[in-house]
């Protein structure tokens, strides 16, 4: 028996205009967009109808499996907290960052990172969850053990994204030692000498293994169709070295000049989503919005909370001139889609994966009414 939906006196958010009027769902999928209202059907009150969300980049899952030092908690209950929680927030795909490489801060192992991957396939499998649910393995290419855990994911077809990143202090996200000194010292409850050797340390980590790490890590991913991002480039000899691998998505970049440099280059540009909704970067870099005015930014990512995702597509334009809607909401559906492979979401349009959100907007503020995932309500 078919399935269909019919959504109607809706404000569609189509790839570049927005139109009033109902749109067919069938059988999991987009079937028509008719321009006019009046048609049977649900009655969308003329709240805004998005594509479904796409999320490249949020390392939010872990948070809900360790919500305290040596605290761990059930994986598959984690990893449905961590999904309820990015469906209600619109996002119907989501990239589950999984960290490959263990720096001195982390309460985490490989063997915690395997479960939580191995809960997000069992659910899958057992149709438990809201969104569709893919991996993207965060390598920390400066880590002693970064190829043994990368090596854990032999063979998983989930992964769709691997980043390489190196936190080390000095350079990339924490240029300022002020500022890393802000993360790790009070973190770690450091002195300042103890402090000196840790920093003397992951240098001499990164120093060693970063190169390496990452030759490997772009050939492995090369050879496995898995799409590589680079993490914080800071400079223009940061991006060639990207492009040289294969880089095709440069996250969080921290300087409008690697920006520029990956644009120029035709990388897609991912930056933070609550850098949009402050302002500015919380380790003091480039700006989001300054991006977004350059014409620099491709995507945005929740990073760390999800609900910003959908915030910064109905606030982008508001503070930053010539950012329409349906520009902004293709930076959180259709270009992050499309950075992965994922031609089949992300736009309204016929013969799309119906993947939508039905939104209104109170007070500056988005509010999800209703998420729909191959055409099936699912928040």
């Amino acid at each position: 028996m078919t399935a269909e939906t019919v959504l109607d006196n809706a404000r569609i958010v189509l790839a570049d205009q927005i139109v009033e009027g109902s749109i067919v769902l069938r059988d999991g999928v987009i079937a028509d967009i008719a321009p006019r209202a009046g048609r049977s059907g649900e009655d969308m009150g003329g709240d805004f109808i998005i594509p479904g969300l796409v999320e490249l980049h949020t390392d939010h899952l872990e948070g809900h499996y360790a919500p305290r030092p040596k605290v761990r908690w059930n994986p598959i209950a984690a990893v449905l907290a961590h999904d309820a929680q990015v469906a209600t927030a619109g996002i119907t795909t989501v990239l589950d960052a999984l960290r490959v490489g263990m720096d001195e801060d982390a309460d985490l192992t490989a063997a915690d990172i395997r479960k939580l991957a191995e809960a997000i396939e069992d659910s899958v499998q057992q149709d438990r969850l809201r969104a569709d649910h893919f991996i993207h393995l965060r390598c920390e290419v400066s880590a002693p053990d970064c190829l043994t855990a990368f090596a854990n994911f032999d063979g998983d077809e989930r992964v769709r994204l691997a980043s390489l990143m190196d936190h080390a202090p000095g350079q990339r996200q924490f240029v300022d030692l002020e500022t890393y000194a802000y993360y790790y010292q009070r973190k770690l409850k450091l002195t300042d000498r103890d402090f000196q050797k840790f920093c003397e340390k992951r240098m001499a980590e990164s120093a060693k293994n970063s190169s390496p790490n990452r030759s490997f890590i772009a050939a492995a991913c090369k050879e496995r169709g898995i799409v590589l991002a680079s993490h914080d480039d800071a400079t223009v000899s940061h991006v060639d070295e990207a492009i040289e691998q294969g880089v095709r998505v440069a996250e969080f970049p921290t300087t409008e000049e690697a920006a520029r440099a990956s644009k120029e280059a035709g990388l897609g540009v991912l930056m933070g989503a609550p850098n949009v909704m402050r302002g500015a970067s919380h380790s003091g870099n480039v700006s989001a919005r300054t991006l977004a005015g350059d014409g620099l930014l491709d995507i945005l990512s929740s990073d760390y909370i999800p609900f910003s995702l959908i915030q910064s597509a109905f606030f982008l334009g508001d503070v930053v001139e010539g950012i329409s809607l349906p520009q902004a909401v293709a930076m959180v559906s259709k270009n992050p889609a499309e950075a992965v492979g994922l031609t089949d979401r992300g736009v309204i349009e016929p013969g799309r994966r119906a993947d939508l959100v039905r939104v209104r907007v109170d007070d500056h503020v988005p509010v999800v009414r209703t998420v729909w995932r191959q055409g099936r309500r699912v928040a």
